[in-house]
């Protein structure tokens, strides 16, 4: 039987309703990642991955192609 997971939303989340959250839960070495208005939908990674993403968004760096 697994532990149900402990959401947190994103500071950046602002006030109102919160309905338009980002929301983090950890497990072991995982991060679940999902947005409160569809939390079926998961995101799944471990720390260095998401940390890479993170260093990548805040440096401005990503292109889309």
């Amino acid at each position: 039987m697994s532990t149900p997971l402990t959401w947190q939303k994103s500071s950046f989340s602002g006030g109102g309703s919160g309905e338009d959250c980002v929301e983090l839960a950890t497990a072991d070495t995982a991060i679940h990642l999902r947005e409160s208005d569809h939390p079926a939908t998961l995101l799944t990674t471990s720390p260095a991955p998401l940390r890479a993403l993170l260093s990548t968004l805040k440096s401005g760096h990503l292109t889309s192609r």
